[in-house]
């Protein structure tokens, strides 16, 4: 499977269904009224975070995504169906993006989380809704209203309770290789590690995950080698195994640079827990593990061989302290306000949250209900149209627009239907 963490796609939400305008035809029902029903919603757009998925890839070759329209309303007030929803499911840490605007709408970090990144459109109303004392025989009903598009950015950012670090050829991949499921390719060169590795750790009745990161070089926050790609990966996760190989010659000079890329990326990097482990014992001498041991006795250093199995336990142990203490440190943290992510109203707003403003041809009207009801209006209807005007009567619109100097004729302009003002006295 190819490796990507970054998509952009367009999403487009279902129209609503439009409503029925309809009147019952029965043979001992001379009077029949109105019985159009209501059109059904469209399908909304939802990603879902699935634990089965570590890659974008699936939204690389296909970038467009369509919900279902819902059905239009019928006689003897039948309800139109609802379009289904379509969920997208995404790699959790999965990061979405306004495209356009570069919101971020959410942080998928959660197994099974949700987010409706594109709301379907309401279905329209039927005739039946609009009877009234003073409207006993509505010919017209709404439309649809259009599902929502957007163009929207993903990003990833595994999610890892350890991730090894270090530079290339250290023997990462055959660290995690050894203590969990993962199975990378490995060689005996630099950079066979080309994506990310996710394995899960088990030690007694504790499961982990860790992360395989491609080795990172002097440069790499600027774009040197291949870490710019993946540093990102790195700053999810809780502890970094900070992994050296006895055979090089300058440990001191790799452990410095090393941090000093991760803190030119990013201050959050720089302040991580990190576990310095020297691997390759079996292929060096006993002085020069105990230099090692000697200049970096302050990290409390473990030493092990990926080759030969030695310290594997000691270090095993070690990760599942370590993640145990910062779970128990995140259960009686103070939890953090939640990202306020981008959800549908749940509720239909108020018709009265609107704002007016003069323009050259007249007036330019807008408020997120009422921009619903004008886009719904079906303005080939004599009585949807007249309606519009009564919506605007009863809001207050036209009596804000009289002060402003409105007269007959002009344009009142609300989201993309135009009308014309009437005086209705």
């Amino acid at each position: 499977m190819h490796f990507a963490d970054e998509a952009e796609i367009k999403v487009q939400a279902g129209n609503g269904g439009n409503g029925s305008a309809s009147f019952r035809r029965e043979k001992f029902i001379p009077r029949g009224g109105p019985d159009g029903g209501n059109g059904g919603d469209g399908g909304s757009i939802i990603l879902q975070a699935d634990e089965n998925l570590n890659t974008l890839v699936n939204f690389v070759s296909q970038k467009h995504f369509k919900a279902r329209h819902g059905q239009m309303g019928l006689g003897n007030n039948k309800y139109g169906a609802a379009g289904e929803d379509l969920i997208l499911k995404v790699p959790v840490g999965t990061i979405v993006f306004d495209a356009e605007t570069g919101n971020q709408l959410a942080d998928l970090i959660h197994i099974g989380e949700q987010v409706i990144v594109a709301r379907g459109g309401l279905g329209g109303k039927g005739n039946a809704n609009f009877k009234s004392s003073t409207r006993q025989a509505p010919d017209f009903a709404e439309l649809g209203e259009p599902g929502e598009e957007k163009a929207l950015k993903l990003e990833l950012k595994l999610i890892a309770d350890v991730a090894i670090i270090g530079y290339p050829s250290v023997g990462k991949s055959t660290l995690i290789s050894r203590i969990s499921n993962a199975r990378p390719k490995i060689a005996d060169y630099p950079f066979t590690t080309l994506v990310p590795n996710l394995g899960v750790v088990k030690v007694d009745q504790t499961d982990f995950v860790v992360a395989d990161i491609p080795g990172l070089i002097e440069g790499a926050h600027e774009g040197k080698g291949l870490g710019i790609a993946f540093l990102k990966h790195i700053e999810r996760a809780e502890i970094l195994v900070h992994l050296l190989d006895l055979t090089r010659e300058n440990l001191t000079d790799d452990f410095r640079k090393l941090n000093l890329e991760l803190a030119s990326y990013s201050k959050v990097l720089a302040k991580k827990k990190q576990l310095i482990v020297f691997n390759k014992t079996d292929a060096t001498i006993s002085e020069i593990v105990g230099q090692a041991a000697k200049d970096f006795k302050k990290y409390n250093p473990l030493f092990i061989s990926c080759v030969t199995g030695e310290g594997m336990n000691t270090l095993l142990y070690r990760l599942k302290d370590e993640v145990l203490a910062h779970r128990r440190k995140k259960k009686t943290a103070k939890p953090k306000e939640a990202f306020k992510v981008f959800r549908p109203h749940l509720e239909i707003p108020d018709a009265r949250n609107f704002s007016i403003e003069k323009t050259n041809e007249g007036f330019r009207i807008t408020g997120k209900r009422i921009e619903q009801i004008s886009i719904m209006t079906d303005i080939s209807k004599k009585g949807a149209v007249f309606r519009m005007h009564d919506i605007l009567e009863k809001i207050g619109a036209y009596r804000e627009m009289k002060k402003m100097g409105g007269k007959n004729g002009d344009k009142i302009q609300i989201g993309k239907r135009t009308f014309s003002f009437m005086d209705l006295g």
